[in-house]
C-alpha cells in the first residue's frame, strides 16, 4: 500500500498543565492534511512519546484513526527497547485502526545483530500492517547497516525504513525509503524513495508537497527551506517546532521534562527563520 510522500511526525499539544490537549491535536491534524501532508506519525519522537503514558499514547492513536479522512494515513509509532512492550503496543495500534507502525531501533540495551533481527521479527508478527523500521543512530547509538536492513526486508510486513542518517540514504531491495530528516527529503526523492517523515511540514507543508510534485523545482525549494531546517535543529526536537507553531498561532503548548522550552536566543533563531520563509511579518 502507499502511505504517502509527505508524512508529518505530529507534535503532541499540551495545555497549561501539560495535559494532552485533544482538541488542539485534532485541529493540528486537519491543518496538516489541508496543507500538504498525506498523513501523520502519531506519538513519535516529535510527539514526545517517551513522556506519554501508554493510555495517552493509545488514546492519541485512537483519536487520529477516528478523525482520519478518506485517503489520509495514520502511522502509529509503537517502538520500544522492550520487545514485549513494542509487540503489545503494535497489537493495540493495529486494533485501533492504524495504517502502519513505526518501530525504532532498541535503545539503551543495545542488542546485537541476532537480537535486532528477533526483535523486529516479533514486532512484524504482532501486526498485519506495514512496519517501518526507524534507523536513528544519533539518538540510539546503534545503527542498522544496509546489509541488516536487506535481511530485515525479507521478514513479512517489514516494508519500509525511515532513515535518519543522511549519509546512509539509499534504496534497499524490499524496503520503501523514507527520509527521517527534513534536510534529507529532497535526496530521498531524488533516489526514488517514497518520501519523508518530516517535522518542517508542520510549517511549510505546501512547499514540501511541491518538492514531490515539481521535481524540476525541488532543489530550489529545498535550498529556500534550509534556514528553517537549521532553526528546527537549534536545540532538541520537538522544542523548536513547538516554539515555531506557537509563534505562528497554533496552540500546542510547552514540552514535558526532561525537555525544556526554547530559551530567548533559540526563540530568536526560530523567529528569524520563520520570517525568512514568510510565516512571520517583520
Amino acid at each position: 500500500m502507499s502511505l504517502g510522500a509527505v508524512i508529518t511526525a505530529i507534535v503532541t499539544p499540551f495545555d497549561e498543565q501539560l495535559r494532552v490537549d485533544e482538541s488542539a491535536f485534532v485541529s493540528l491534524f486537519h491543518h496538516l492534511l489541508d496543507h500538504g501532508s498525506d498523513g501523520i506519525v502519531v506519538c513519535g519522537t516529535t510527539g514526545e512519546a517517551p513522556t506519554l503514558t501508554d493510555e495517552e499514547h493509545l488514546r492519541l492513536i485512537e483519536l487520529a484513526c477516528a478523525e482520519r479522512p478518506a485517503g489520509a494515513t495514520v502511522i502509529a509509532s509503537t517502538g520500544s527497547n522492550d520487545t514485549a512492550h513494542a509487540c503489545e503496543m503494535t497489537e493495540r495500534a493495529t486494533e485501533l485502526g492504524a495504517d502502519a507502525v513505526l518501530s525504532v531501533t532498541p535503545y539503551y540495551n543495545r542488542p546485537n545483530r541476532t537480537g535486532l533481527v528477533r526483535h523486529f521479527t516479533e514486532i512484524a508478527r504482532a501486526t498485519d500492517k506495514p512496519v517501518i523500521l526507524y534507523n536513528v543512530p544519533s539518538r540510539i547509538g546503534l545503527d542498522l547497516p544496509h546489509d541488516l536492513l536487506a535481511e530485515l526486508a525479507q521478514v513479512e510486513h517489514i516494508d519500509y525504513v525511515k532513515q535518519a542518517d543522511n549519509a546512509a540514504l539509499a534504496r534497499i531491495d524490499g524496503l520503501g525509503l523514507y527520509a527521517g530528516n527534513d534536510d534529507g527529503f529532497a535526496q530521498a526523492l531524488d533516489l526514488g524513495g517514497c518520501g519523508g517523515i518530516l517535522v518542517a511540514s508542520h510549517l511549510v507543508g505546501p512547499q514540501m508537497r511541491r518538492m514531490v510534485e515539481e521535481p524540476e523545482h525541488r532543489a530550489e525549494i529545498d535550498a529556500s527551506l534550509k534556514p528553517l531546517y537549521a532553526a528546527l535543529s537549534v536545540t532538541t526536537n520537538p522544542i523548536p517546532v513547538k516554539a515555531a507553531l506557537n509563534l505562528v498561532g497554533h496552540r500546542v503548548g510547552g514540552v514535558r521534562l526532561p525537555l525544556v522550552e526554547a530559551d530567548e536566543a533559540e526563540q530568536d533563531v526560530i523567529r528569524n527563520a520563520l520570517r525568512e520563509v514568510g510565516l512571520l511579518d517583520g
